[in-house]
């Protein structure tokens, strides 16, 4: 009876031990496009394989996919002979095997997208990004390699270059970012005397910059014992290899020596702040935009007159922020900005200001943007 007990108690534990085991492993299958380019004519093969970064060696079965259909192949490579445009998909590949305690598998690869295109020419692009300053090859094919005569690259829609049928290679060296765009290329050959001609579908190229402009993130009250606070430099980064060396700065005056790390630890106080990444050996800089922490902006204030300077005066406009006293100013509706405004004095009282001399003239008009003060003061003496 005991054995039977402990026996029944074995096949539990085994149970809840195999049903707390992770059915998905931390490796991420790798998938690689071996064919080359990724626009391919239709009838033309495709080749694909699968990879997992496990250092046991284990036996894994790849699963394929196209989009979220599975596909039959169950092999590492997979092979499209006599692709059609139906096949044109982003691809993924997984990896599986058995255990002792069940069935695993990888993360899905990331996508390699396959364009069957089913037209007379294709523009092929590199499948990734380009650099800035770095060298952009594109080539023109056309469907059954015939001698070609003459050949146009567009950009955007705008003709780029223009070049003879024996060379279908286009390079454009030092790119820039205005080189972002999506090309095309026209095609054209002779054929028993009559000149055919094609343009392939639009490809995009993309170009990134070797160093963005750092932006510069502050985290308050990082160490509240100390009273100290987190700077972070975000920069993306896309040139391989070269090392990159982190600065900050507050107030213009640099916070301790270069970093390999995008943050810094400082003392919490107010101050304007700002970061710069610098890759040494290829002479790049970029700093971010200052970032104020603290301050206390004060309100803008007249500077004084120097002697002999005069005051120039200008209307208000409609954005300006009046003071409560000024809305006691009479005001009279559908009046430009040009146009006087005239005033009619009141009688006064025991309260008001004392009423006007019969010598003394009453203005009937204000400054003008125009005037300043020596009109102004030459108008009194007239009147």
């Amino acid at each position: 009876m005991d054995k039977l007990i402990s026996l029944f108690v074995f096949s539990a534990l085994s149970q809840i031990v195999v049903s707390h085991v992770p059915t998905e492993t931390s490796f991420r299958a790798n998938i690689e496009l071996v064919s080359g380019h990724s626009r391919i004519f239709s009838g033309e093969r495709a080749h694909l394989r699968c990879s997992i970064p496990d250092v046991h060696r284990s036996n894994w079965t790849y699963l394929w996919f196209r989009g979220s259909e599975e596909l039959s192949q169950t092999g590492q490579e997979l092979n499209l002979l006599n692709t059609k445009v139906q096949e044109s998909g982003k691809y993924y590949c997984q990896g599986t095997r058995n255990t002792k305690v069940g069935k695993i598998r990888t993360q899905q690869s990331v996508p390699v997208e396959l364009k069957v295109d089913g037209g007379w020419a294709i523009l092929q692009v590199p499948r990734h990004p380009q650099l800035v300053g770095s060298t952009l090859e594109v080539t023109c094919r056309v469907r059954g390699n015939p001698r070609l005569e003459d050949i146009i690259l567009y950009k955007d829609g705008v003709e780029v270059m223009r070049q003879n049928g024996h060379e279908p290679d286009f390079y454009l060296t030092n790119l820039s970012l205005e080189d972002l765009g999506v090309y095309s290329c026209r095609a054209s050959w002779d054929v028993m005397g009559q000149t055919h001609s094609v343009i392939s579908a639009g490809a995009h190229v993309q170009i990134l910059e070797v160093l963005s402009q750092p932006v510069l993130k502050i985290i308050p009250n990082y160490d509240t014992q100390l009273k100290r606070m987190k700077l972070i430099c975000h920069v993306q980064y896309n040139a391989p290899a070269p090392p990159i060396d982190f600065y900050f700065y507050k107030n213009n005056r640099r916070l301790g020596p270069a970093t390999s790390d995008n943050y810094n630890v400082v003392k919490q106080t107010p101050g304007l702040y700002s970061c710069k990444a610098k890759v040494s050996q290829l002479d790049l800089s970029k700093s971010s935009e200052p970032k104020n922490f603290g301050q206390i902006r004060e309100p803008e204030r007249m500077p004084p007159l120097h002697p002999g300077q005069r005051p120039v005066f200008r209307l208000a406009s409609a954005t300006d922020d009046f003071p409560p006293a000024a809305a006691s100013l009479p005001t009279s509706p559908n009046l430009s900005s040009h146009q006087p405004i005239q005033f009619t004095p009141e009688k006064s009282t025991p309260s008001q200001a004392p009423p006007l001399k019969t010598s003394q003239a009453v203005p009937t008009t204000l400054l003008t943007t125009d005037q300043d003060f020596d009109s102004a003061t030459t108008q009194d003496q007239a009147n």
